[in-house]
């Protein structure tokens, strides 16, 4: 029940940080710049308004995940490690990063990283960093403290059987 609420608070963080960052610091990465370029007043409300709709969505992912987390405390369910919740949110994170960067960047191209001539290279920038970084150290932090690869040292017993 914590990694849900960990995934579920790595994927509102995940998008919540995308949507500051990019959208309100950078100004880049509006919801629908591809689509409809923000050039007019009409058309800037119209990618505000679909950005508050994802904002929604990631607040309500982000809620989702505390209540779940919530509920696994009520329960007295065994808390898992910091380094097993960090890894759980960062792969929601990420794969949070991976769907819509696939989905919104290069399947339905409703918008890009940077608008420009070459989006692509940022979208691929995008997807290696904020995704497939975010979901490998995600992974390298939740697998287990002995790998199934590596050999068990013998111990030599101090008695005789």
């Amino acid at each position: 029940m914590y990694w849900t609420a960990a995934v579920l608070i790595g994927i509102g963080l995940g998008g919540l940080a995308d949507s500051i960052i990019l959208q309100e610091l950078l100004q880049r990465h509006l919801m629908l710049s591809a689509v409809l370029p923000p050039v007019t007043v009409e058309a800037l409300r119209s990618n505000i308004r679909w950005g508050g709709v994802f904002n929604a969505f990631c607040w309500a992912c982000t809620a989702a995940g505390v209540v779940s987390f919530f509920r696994a405390a009520r329960n007295r369910m065994p808390v898992p490690s910091s380094r097993l919740f960090v890894g759980y949110l960062l792969i929601g994170w990420g794969g949070f990063n991976l769907v819509e960067g696939l989905l919104d960047h290069e399947i339905f191209a409703l918008h890009h990283v940077v608008d420009g001539p070459r989006p692509v290279l940022a979208d691929l920038l995008f997807l290696a960093l904020g995704a497939a970084a975010f979901i490998v150290v995600g992974a390298y932090l939740i697998r287990p403290r002995r790998d199934w690869m590596a050999r068990g040292r013998r111990r030599r017993r101090l008695t005789p059987r």
